[in-house]
């Protein structure tokens, strides 16, 4: 007992003299780059051009800020993933039905299975749709795709057992103020909006060997939620983005997108970038404070941006008005910032180009909602890719904008 609890602070200790190394790292490349950029923009103020050996320094040094950045996302990852096992995710491996799972899973015996589903409906299914999960996996999964999906990690998430989540939503309830004696005048009946998140099928194939399945010391549980994750993760990503709503999340770009000033609900409102497909050439980091102040007050103490690292990329070299560099590195853990606002790098986020709205900024737990239905269900297919075993997993998730003032992008 004493060794383990000495190998497991050892294991801390290391990891901890990792985050330490890697955020000094991260700061001295970050100087590094202030000064080279600094070099360059006064190269192209006196001569109208940068000097192409300063590009070429500043790409090498932008290079590795990316790489120190992305070993400190793995440690942040790596931390974030849920263990299984007896000191992880709880597995309740002495139920009937998680012994009846595991049979199934390693040789397809759904017998056990089959007399759950006669005492107990809720167990779930027949052969052929496949059966559905324990809920230990289905939490893992679950847990799995947050530690991996950037949106999940800063939007709302829900659980329904309905195909459907219905939410109401109360546009513009008014008050009036009255003397203690006074006579109280009717005031106007609220509007009431009802917002609708179906959940849609989202399913993948991993594909298992019999000698992996025999072995009793594999968690099979975790292979399946490990295979499962990279899949589903993907998918999901690009639907929060850029999902029309069909057979799959509403993405948030693919609401009607209109000038803030001119927005109303059921739009997201914009802001300018100032310039065309770019930032405006004179004082640009001025648009990203136009952004911030787009939201309403009450979502910009939880604000936020959310772009891909291209994008981030280009803001890096952005100035403010002090002469202060906008993008700040995240240390010991922590997101990098611009304009003292933390960072989510998304992938699917469109580029900087002219009509793209490539940077969003917002209360994303207020303005985004995810819908998990609860259930994943697996079906063992042993004959399709002989020799090996595919197992068809599939959950249900919906999404959608549940507050429109909440989110604000800006379009260049």
């Amino acid at each position: 007992m004493t060794l383990e609890t000495k190998m497991g602070a050892a294991a801390s200790a290391g990891a901890n003299d990792d985050l330490r190394a890697v955020s000094a790292q991260i700061m001295t490349a970050f100087e590094d780059f202030k000064e080279v950029n600094d070099a360059r923009l006064a190269e192209i103020e006196k001569r109208g051009a940068a000097d192409p050996l300063l590009d070429e320094k500043l790409g090498r040094i932008e290079a590795a800020l990316d790489k120190q950045q992305n070993r400190l996302d793995r440690f942040s990852l790596d931390a974030a993933r849920p263990a299984v096992g007896k000191n992880g995710l709880e597995h309740v491996a002495n139920t009937e039905h998680k012994s009846a799972w595991d049979g199934y899973l390693r040789s397809g015996d759904d017998s056990g299975l089959a007399r759950l589903d006669t005492k107990a409906l809720t167990q779930a299914t027949d052969a052929q749709g496949g059966y559905v999960a324990p809920a230990e996996l289905d939490r893992l999964i679950e847990a799995r795709l947050t530690a991996s999906s950037p949106m999940r990690q800063i939007a709302a998430v829900r659980q329904t057992s309905a195909m459907v989540f219905k939410k109401p939503v109360g546009l513009g309830t008014q008050g009036a103020w009255a003397s203690e004696e006074g006579a109280r005048t009717e005031t106007t009946a609220p509007t009431l909006d009802l917002l609708e998140f179906p959940a849609a099928e989202l399913y993948a194939m991993p594909a298992a060997t019999q000698t992996l399945l025999d072995d009793a010391y594999a968690d099979i549980d975790e292979w399946l939620a490990d295979e499962v994750e990279a899949a589903f993760s993907a998918q999901e990503s690009a639907a929060f983005i850029n999902g029309d709503g069909a057979n799959k999340p509403k993405g948030l770009l693919d609401y009607t997108i209109t000038d803030n000033g001119a927005a109303v609900w059921g739009e997201i409102g914009s802001v300018a970038s100032g310039g065309t497909g770019a930032f405006a050439g004179t004082a640009p980091a001025d648009a990203l404070i136009d952004l911030i102040y787009a939201p309403k007050a009450q979502f910009r103490a939880n604000g936020r941006f959310v772009m891909n690292r291209r994008t981030l990329s280009a803001l890096r070299k952005l100035k403010d008005s002090s002469g202060q560099y906008a993008w700040r590195p995240g240390i010991g853990g922590e997101a990098s910032t611009v304009l003292g606002y933390p960072v989510t790098e998304i992938e699917d986020m469109p580029d900087i180009a002219a009509g793209n709205a490539a940077i969003a900024f917002g209360d994303f737990r207020k303005g985004y909602l995810i819908v998990d239905r609860q259930g994943a269900r697996v079906l063992r297919d042993p004959y399709s890719a002989k020799p090996y075993v595919l197992f068809y997993t599939t959950k249900r998730v919906g999404g959608g904008v549940q507050n429109f003032d909440a989110i604000k992008v800006m379009t260049f």
